[in-house]
């Protein structure tokens, strides 16, 4: 384990410190604007695009399998309203938003899944050059964004439950 911690690039604990600090905020309660609620999402959402590309390059199979588990976590995520309700102010246009610990449990599942795959590559090199490591790897990449995409549609109203879908309260 020490070696792996030796060998890793100063950036990616200065990236580890930045996300918990950023999850952290997110857990507070605190006005935002919808375009700014929709950042973070968007920003999880490249990184993790990201990562399936710097991984596995064009490999249409990987990219499918993204696409595929995205949209699906994003589909099956929009038929629950979520239990929380968001306050808006028409006055300011800002929505009041709950904190929840869960964008630092996404994030820091993208981030340790990300940094597990990079090891796995460096101490066995091609591993991940088979169809099922692609395909599992980015489709897990898919869901960690897919998540964050859909708590932030359905938080900030753009998108609104699917017809039929049962309403928590």
């Amino acid at each position: 384990m020490t070696q792996i911690l030796t060998h890793t690039p100063l950036w990616v604990f200065g990236l580890f410190f930045g996300l918990v600090y950023l999850g952290y905020l997110q857990s507070r309660t605190r006005q935002v604007s919808r375009g700014r609620l929709i950042v973070l999402p968007l920003a999880m959402l490249v990184w993790s695009l990201y990562s399936v590309w710097s991984t596995f390059d064009a490999h249409l199979t990987a990219l499918a399998a993204w696409a595929c588990a995205w949209v699906a976590v994003v589909v099956i995520s929009l038929a629950w309203v979520p239990s929380r309700r968001l306050a808006y102010d028409a006055s300011t246009a800002h929505f009041t938003v709950p904190g929840s610990w869960m964008p630092l449990a996404l994030m820091m599942g993208i981030f340790f899944f990300k940094y597990a795959v990079a090891v796995a590559h460096a101490m066995k090199p091609g591993i991940l050059d088979t169809t099922p490591a692609a395909v599992m790897v980015a489709a897990t990449y898919g869901v960690f964004s897919g998540l964050f995409m859909a708590r932030a549609l359905c938080l900030s109203g753009l998108m609104k439950p699917l017809q039929g879908a049962p309403r928590n309260a």
